[in-house]
């Protein structure tokens, strides 16, 4: 049997000055870029702006078995990392030490989930998952 999908939550600060060209980015993601996230079993995956404290929050769906070998292979993008490169620079991270998204320390920083109402008795299940997936891999 497979593994429900992982929900994951994420946080970082936008910087104000960045807030137009971080939105005109994003409004023409670069096709290589959505192919790799695909290719990586992310699915679902949105980013929100709280404007007035300029905190973005990322929420999407793991669906892979290997979350750390997935996140090698998006790294190993070249398209990818020049994404990252041009985003990072609008970004302020809230992980102590971290020097950007190549960084192994992480750039976007994990949220806990507190709260999921699961439509079904599968999503319950899933809900079980995402404890433990979180627990081994969103608090490093």
């Amino acid at each position: 049997m497979a593994s429900p999908p992982r929900r994951i939550a994420q946080t970082i600060r936008l910087r104000r000055s960045s807030l137009e060209a971080y939105k005109a980015l994003h409004a023409a993601i670069w096709p290589a870029v959505l192919e790799q996230i695909k290719d990586c079993n992310i699915v679902d995956y949105s980013i929100f702006l709280d404007e007035p404290t300029m905190m973005l929050f990322a929420v999407m769906k793991y669906t892979g078995s290997d979350w750390e070998a997935d996140m090698e292979k998006m790294q190993a993008n070249e398209e990818v990392r020049r994404w990252w490169k041009e985003t990072d620079a609008m970004q302020e991270t809230f992980v102590e030490g971290s020097t950007g998204s190549v960084d192994a320390k992480g750039w976007w920083r994990g949220l806990e989930e507190l709260m999921w109402i699961a439509s079904s008795e599968a999503g319950t299940e899933a809900a079980r998952w995402n404890a433990r997936f979180c627990q081994a891999v969103c608090w490093r």
